[in-house]
């Protein structure tokens, strides 16, 4: 899953020659910046979707309808995907932060990158302490990210006049996702006071058999397990579970069920439902009606930092542990931090991948438009008003691919043995 940085697309010569006289034009303003030289050519708020999207780029610069309509799309998208980066950053930051703090490294973190390298070293710190014969497995249960249709064909129908109205975008290679009035067929992403009945994955408050990333009292693959606190289990935990499970459970299953037939869903459904799936997501790739490159890109960017996912399920396993204290420990913190880092890792990754390279490819597509677009002061102009989110959007691609790929370090970290093993994880996106 792991993607190379892309490398950042360079500003043709021209774009980049006319942009520096207009840029001083605009004073501190931009971007937002009004009354560039030569008359007309007010540029909207450059952080404002809405005022970007109201802005009339035909009359300010004098470009027919298509053109008008193309920046227009392409700035929106461009201003949408650096929103999606910034947020992306500050999650992952988050995220990474809170597990790196509490495997006891101290300071702050300048960013996302610097915060996820410290929790990479911290998580390889503790596993060292675990003793050289330790064995870590780690099986991850990827969080399913909808995206709201209903809002989607509506983003559509705003950005392209050729999308008829109620056209709603099919759903590929994922399933549906909402609340389920009927009988829902799938998995359901319950909270802790519902009953599961298939396999649960998370917390589960009766005697289990299956696996456990706590420590198990009970039984361990048929052995009797030290009273009283009981032990870290590597294998199958016939018994009461502190942490994590994926097993059949009798009680009150807190997390994913996998439903195996037909049963009322008191949480999240994602499969199919026997009645009208309320506010319904999708956890695939949505593919809307014809439109333009430009609203696509801008769509996608805008749903996707609005995309709602399910929690992950980590499963942590230790074997052979010397200090079963530090084992204990390690375990506790990875089930409560490492979900909020595979979020991004497994229910982006491969979405937002797909999306970094749409939106450089429109961009590029639409500062090609604007060279085009008249005479060489409308071009100045125009280039001036666009050139601050075009190149904000392009450093996104390349932060957005870089805080997936050490998303993605961070998460097989945990995972192949002491602090020396080669680190390895299951799951994939959902």
């Amino acid at each position: 899953m792991n993607r190379s940085i892309a490398h950042r697309v360079s500003y043709p010569i021209v774009f980049a020659a006319l942009l520096g006289p207009f840029i001083a034009n605009c004073g501190a303003k931009l971007p937002g910046a009004a009354g560039l030289p030569g008359g007309g050519g007010a540029c909207p708020d450059m952080n404002d979707i809405a005022a970007i999207d109201s802005f009339d780029f035909g009359a300010s610069f004098g470009l027919k309808s298509d053109v008008a309509t193309k920046v227009k799309a392409g700035v929106s998208a461009a201003v949408e995907m650096k929103q999606l980066a910034d947020k992306i950053e500050g999650d992952l930051k988050t995220a990474c932060g809170t597990l790196a703090h509490d495997l006891g490294t101290a300071g702050d973190f300048k960013d996302a990158q610097e915060a996820c390298n410290a929790a990479s070293k911290a998580i390889g710190d503790a596993k060292g302490k675990l003793g050289a014969k330790a064995k870590v497995s780690l099986e991850v249960d990827p969080p399913h990210c909808g995206v709201a249709i209903d809002a989607y064909a509506d983003c559509a129908g705003k950005c392209d006049a050729t999308v008829k109205p109620g056209e709603l975008p099919k759903c590929d290679g994922g399933k549906m996702q909402g609340s389920c009035t009927g009988e829902c067929s799938g998995s359901c992403e319950a909270d802790a006071s519902a009953v599961c009945s298939g396999e649960c994955d998370g917390s589960c408050d009766a005697q289990i058999k299956g696996a456990c990333s706590g420590t198990c009292q009970g039984k361990c693959d048929g052995k009797a397990t030290p009273a009283g606190a009981g032990a870290s289990c590597g294998g199958t935990c016939d018994g009461k579970c502190s942490g994590s499970v994926k097993a059949t459970c009798s009680g009150k299953c807190g997390g994913s069920c996998e439903i195996k037939a037909k049963a009322s869903c008191s949480g999240t459904c994602s499969g199919s439902c026997s009645a009208d799936m309320q506010a319904p997501k999708c956890t695939g790739k949505l593919e809307p009606p014809q439109m333009s490159a430009e609203c696509k890109a801008k769509c996608d960017a805008k749903l996707q930092a609005k995309a709602e996912c399910t929690p992950p399920h980590v499963t942590l396993r230790i074997t052979g542990a010397s200090d079963a204290k530090a084992a204990a420990a390690f375990l506790t913190t990875m089930d409560k931090d490492l979900p909020a880092v595979a979020t991004i890792a497994l229910g982006m990754a491969d979405r937002v991948g797909e999306l970094a390279g749409s939106v450089e490819t429109v961009i590029n597509g639409v500062q090609a438009t604007v060279q085009g677009a008249g005479d060489p002061m409308t071009v100045g102009k125009l280039t001036a008003c666009v050139g601050a989110p075009f190149k904000g959007a392009l450093d996104a691609v390349g932060s957005v691919k870089a805080n997936v790929n050490v998303s993605v370090t961070v998460q097989a970290s945990a995972s192949g043995g002491s602090a020396s093993g080669t680190a390895s994880a299951s799951g994939k996106a959902g």
